[in-house]
């Protein structure tokens, strides 16, 4: 079994360090089969760090200057493939010439050897080689690919890590972070179609590479000796296509262009950007591999890789002809032979190592640099057996080419997906515990101080008794209208004398309601005539509100029993009639109402909505804010409730008894007067549990609540809660899920890619967090699942076309 790992290096360098390092391990059956999907367990991902370590950039920059002082003394005597035998890095001066001998170069290139060792056995980093060594076997073939941006990393001999040694069948490629993979048209023959372009040949020899090249068997090599630019081209776009081009010639890298350069002919030299487009052209034709057998490559390569070519592979540093021959002999035999690319090119090189007396570090010069959305082929494969070639794209990016077109598309399919599945309803129970979430995590406000709560507590209960008597609540009433209250609501339903053989008490009561019309009673609906409660008298002149409360049971299909919604007003009922309770206004409203008229501010309605003085109420619709298929039957209130400390402290609070005794340490008359006075129990043992985003309490602090939003809208201009229409909600999360998609477009590593995507939640969170303390209700989950969906949508994407390429 073949292997593939893949190393990534990031962003870092041996200045600073590599604070995030990826290695990916793939299995592969066979060469022409394609790697084991991400989901699967042939699949795995280690991470770690690498310290940095400059001492191995004094020595690779030591070695290269010992390297060219070498070849410089040989130069006469040994033919280079360079026609311009210098590095703008490197500085020869006298003093270096005359003290330096081949006894310093094989020192530096010890150290250097130890060096690398070193770093990459340190601790941050043995997790990563620990993990690699008890997933891989010494008798695997293994593509070791090393990602890295950095130019000086990509110098480095990493064929020197004792990994290689401990493993005879891997060797060492580099490639890019970003990559892509090439669609290509399939020109099968029954020969490897190879063009060899063999340019200026000043003091070197390369007749000996046409003769190896014409000895290759199922080969038919089209040779150009010393072509112009113009037949180059020519041949490069030919629609026959080329299996592998060829050069051999002088050659040289500027690092200051990042470019390399070419000698054609004699008066001739290209850069590859000269060649670019006939080279893409020569991809699409089939073109797999790239051989530059010439002096200092790493410039060409970079350039090479840009265009996303499969394979190629050039020489490091300055190469001697016979070196440059030797390589190109023990590689061609071992690729035509069967050998794996990547292990044809191992025993190639290591076989220089017997050149090295004559000409130092051989053996070093050989480096692959490998499109890792690509699988090396076999020489059958290039000749046309084999003929399904497939390509597999690493977790870090897809097998899919992801551009802009896919990224678009991505985006639509998750926004119509998101939007249908919103609208049935499915996402409403988790918006719902959203709105419950942001409602809690709004910053503190202070008490209403224009309310004031009259509660019954336990000892209260215990003194004057349970249910309250008419008297005591006649007496209660008497007081509090001494003190000039704007509202007063006795939320107490009261249709019947209590006790029941007291109507002298319960006539005064009634009297009570119809003296002061600023008296709000109550009574309740319950869905139905017969379990409605009627108001102490249905005498017109009374003011009555219902306290019925609505929870969301039915709408989330039972999962809460929360009260988000408050009806202000009811519309006209077929059944009012029948029922005792035929007020159309709520508590909450009628006490508003009774306060702002008092102030001349006026109520009126506006269009479906009701107008509080400037402020206009927008009432619940069918699809409104995280509500899909609301009963919205009436004008229903999305209640904004006010976050103090402790949600029933929602105002100043007393007991009956410190009003009828006057108790001037626990009750101050100026606490009435002008207010919005609201009657109730409070007492535990008169069960009144409702459920609300902000915990459980009791019917009178949410009818408070409500009061308090009504009031600070007009009076504070307290934002009341609003959201999107329908067209702005889908356009939100079209945007987020446009922002997944571009995060997997442009984030190739899995694990950035979450992380990313979790710094996009997060900026989304605040972003809503924000808009709910302004009042604005902007989806938050849909936006989310938008945000994350585009990346199992591209995963999707890729399953079928592996599919189809299978």
């Amino acid at each position: 079994m073949s292997k593939l790992v893949i190393l990534n290096l990031g962003k870092g360098n041996l200045h600073s360090g590599f604070s995030f390092v990826t290695v990916q391990l793939f299995y592969e059956k066979s060469v022409d089969e394609p790697l084991q999907e991400a989901g699967n367990s042939q699949w795995r991902q280690f991470q770690g760090n690498l310290p940095a370590s400059p001492i191995l950039l004094d020595l690779y920059r030591r070695w290269q200057l010992l390297y060219e002082l070498i070849y410089e003394s040989r130069y006469i005597n040994v033919g280079l493939r360079q026609s311009q035998p210098k590095d703008e890095d490197i500085k020869i001066d006298d003093a270096d010439v005359t003290h330096f001998s081949d006894v310093d170069f094989y020192k530096v290139c010890d150290e250097l050897q130890k060096q690398i060792d070193i770093w990459l056995d340190a601790e941050e980093f043995r997790h990563i080689d620990r993990q690699l060594r008890m997933q891989l076997s010494s008798d695997d073939e293994i593509r070791f690919i090393i990602q890295s941006e950095d130019i000086l990393l990509r110098k480095l001999p990493w064929h020197l890590w004792r990994f290689f040694s401990d493993y005879p069948k891997a060797e060492v490629g580099l490639s890019s972070i970003e990559f892509e993979t090439k669609a290509q048209v399939k020109n099968y023959t029954q020969q490897v179609k190879i063009l060899a372009v063999l340019g200026d040949s000043k003091g070197i020899n390369i007749d000996t590479d046409r003769r190896i090249l014409e000895s290759l068997p199922s080969a038919k090599t089209v040779f150009l000796v010393e072509p112009k630019h113009s037949e180059l081209d020519t041949l490069l776009w030919d629609n026959q296509g080329w299996n592998i081009l060829y050069f051999a010639g002088h050659s040289y890298s500027s690092h200051e262009n990042n470019t390399g350069y070419i000698h054609i002919n004699k008066k001739e030299y290209l850069n590859i950007n000269n060649l670019t487009n006939a080279l893409k052209k020569a991809l699409k034709n089939g073109l797999k591999i790239a051989i530059f057998n010439s002096c200092d490559g790493l410039g060409l390569a970079q350039k090479l890789e840009d265009l996303h070519i499969p394979q190629i592979i050039v020489m490091r540093e300055r190469v001697p002809d016979k070196v440059a021959q030797e390589f190109l002999k023990h590689f061609l035999t071992n690729f035509a032979e069967g050998q794996s690319f990547y292990v044809s090119v191992r025993q190639a090189r290591e076989k220089l190592q017997g050149l090295e007396s004559e000409f130092p570090a051989a053996s070093w010069l050989p480096v692959i640099f490998q499109n890792p959305a690509e699988i090396s082929p076999l020489w059958e494969n290039l000749r046309g057996k084999n003929q399904e070639l497939k390509k597999y794209i690493s977790c870090s990016s897809s097998q899919l080419k992801i551009n802009y077109k896919i990224t678009l598309i991505a985006s639509l399919i998750v926004t119509s997906l998101v939007t249908l599945i919103r609208y049935l309803g499915i996402l409403q129970p988790w918006e719902m515990k959203a709105f419950d979430h942001l409602m809690q995590m709004q910053s503190p406000e202070s008490e209403d101080s224009r309310l004031l709560i009259v509660g019954a507590d336990e000892k209260d209960i215990r003194t004057y008794g349970y249910p309250l008597p008419d008297a005591v609540i006649t007496r209660l009433l008497d007081k509090l209208q001494q003190y000039q209250p704007a509202a007063i609501g006795l939320n107490i339903v009261r249709d019947s004398p209590v006790p029941i053989n007291d109507t002298a008490s319960n006539q005064a009561l009634i009297n009570h309601f119809q003296k002061n019309h600023n008296l709000i009673a109550v009574c309740t609906l319950n869905n139905s005539p017969e379990q409605s409660i009627a108001p102490p008298s249905q005498s017109p002149g009374i003011p009555v509100g219902f306290v019925d409360l609505y929870n969301d049971q039915q709408q989330n299909n039972n999962q809460d029993k929360i009260v988000r919604r408050y009806l202000l007003s009811r519309s006209e009922n077929p059944i009012s009639e029948a029922s005792p309770c035929i007020t159309k206004y709520s508590f909450g409203w009628q006490l508003a109402y009774q306060y702002l008229n008092a102030k001349k501010i006026p109520v009126a309605t506006f269009k479906d909505d009701w107008k509080f003085g400037t402020f206009v109420i927008k009432h619940l619709e069918k699809n409104s804010g995280g509500y899909q298929n609301l009963d919205a039957r009436g004008n229903q209130l999305l209640i904004n409730y006010r976050h103090t400390l402790d949600p029933i402290h929602i105002a100043q609070q007393v007991t009956l008894r410190d009003i009828l005794n006057v108790d001037r340490d626990r009750f101050h008359p100026a606490w009435v007067k002008n207010r919005v006075v609201l009657i109730g129990v409070v007492a535990a043992s008169v069960k009144d549990p409702h459920q609300t985003p902000e915990g459980e309490m009791r019917s009178l602090f949410i009818h408070a609540h409500v009061v308090s939003q009504l009031l600070s809208t007009v009076e504070d201009h307290r934002p009341l809660l609003w959201w999107l229409p329908k067209w702005s909600e889908t356009l939100w999360i079209f945007c987020w899920s446009l922002t997944g998609s571009i995060v997997i477009w442009r984030v190739k590593i899995s694990l950035h890619r979450g992380l990313a995507l979790g710094i996009c939640s997060a900026m989304l969170y605040g972003i809503c967090w924000s808009i709910f303390a302004l009042g604005g209700w902007i989806p938050l989950i849909p936006g989310i699942i938008a945000l994350v969906a585009p990346w199992g949508v591209i995963w999707l994407g890729n399953t079928v076309y592996n599919k189809q390429q299978t």
